[in-house]
């Protein structure tokens, strides 16, 4: 199947602000999404059932790309930093249905 990517506009503003290097490996972790979105870990959410996160170390720092697939667009939700222990993940979460007007996927 074909998926779509969409990114939500904090999620390109946290891209906007990294130097090339970082750029360059988020754009290829999103090449591996689109190829198969079902290859990362899953993860629970109270809101979408397919929330899915990519792990990986930018700038020094351990980061988690956090995406969901609400077949058939993949949309990427936000860079997360570890530290923060998935604090603010159903904040962003929510921001999905505001910015791309998708109803709850349970």
């Amino acid at each position: 199947m074909n998926y779509d990517i969409k990114a939500l506009k904090f999620f390109q503003e946290q891209i906007s602000q990294l130097d090339e290097k970082s750029k360059r490996v988020i754009y290829d972790k999103i090449r591996l999404i689109k190829e198969n979105p079902y290859r990362y870990k899953r993860i629970h959410s109270k809101q979408y059932s397919k929330v899915f996160r990519i792990r990986f170390s930018i700038q020094q720092k351990e980061t988690r790309l956090i995406y969901v697939i609400l077949e058939p667009n993949i949309v990427l939700v936000c860079l997360l930093d570890r530290k923060r222990d998935y604090n603010d993940l159903e904040k962003y979460l929510l921001k999905i249905k505001k910015e791309l007007g998708l109803q709850k996927i349970s």
